[in-house]
């Protein structure tokens, strides 16, 4: 059983946050960011906590998501000159939901070229980014990163002191950038979900 203060960190509040929540009633409702990420951590509905009810209607549509006729290398750089969205691919709500509380119109699908993060990621996959889970929100996980003009697709680990992160590739082929000042990481967004092609 999870504690009070734990679901109040998952959710980046002082720990007293979801007992004071639910024994005096503060806040009143839970901000629909917060409720999403309740949700999805327990597999639940949104409106199981107070969220507005589905209609059939819309459970019934899919949500399109942009894809960016780029490609995010995971080798030596691809370059991002022509960032035009069209329809790309198109989820589930209540999946995305699962996934994510960021709007599909803050989603990004982008596909990996290279090998440097293999074997998680291949050259050909296409990856979903999280455009909104960036800046003050990075933590240890995949990103899409800018590098003069390439878009690279690299794991972020922070350091557990000061302002620093190791930009790392999971071939090991491929050589780490450690010590690299977290504000000089131009973050696009987090990897939240690939797909590939099984040959």
């Amino acid at each position: 059983m999870e504690s009070y203060a734990a679901l109040s960190r998952l959710l980046d509040r002082n720990d007293a946050y979801i007992q004071q929540y639910l024994r005096k009633g503060t806040p009143r409702r839970l901000p629909e960011r917060e409720r999403r990420i309740l949700a999805r951590h327990f597999g639940v509905p949104d409106s199981a906590l107070g969220g507005p009810e589905e209609s059939s209607r819309e459970q019934d549509q899919l949500v399109p998501v942009m894809r960016q006729p780029v490609r995010a290398s995971a080798g030596p750089g691809a370059l991002g000159d022509d960032e035009r969205s069209q329809p790309y691919f198109a989820f589930d709500p209540r999946w995305l939901k699962l996934l994510t509380s960021t709007p599909a119109s803050r989603l990004s699908a982008i596909r990996v070229d290279g090998d440097s993060m293999a074997p998680t990621l291949s050259g050909g996959d296409d990856i979903l980014v999280d455009l909104d889970d960036c800046g003050e929100r990075i933590r240890d996980g995949i990103y899409v990163i800018r590098v003069d003009e390439a878009l690279l697709v690299k794991r972020l680990t922070l350091h557990p002191l000061g302002r620093k992160v190791t930009v790392q590739s999971d071939n090991p082929a491929y050589s780490d950038w450690p010590d690299c000042d977290i504000g000089d990481i131009h973050c696009v967004g987090r990897v939240i979900w690939a797909g590939r092609r099984i040959n």
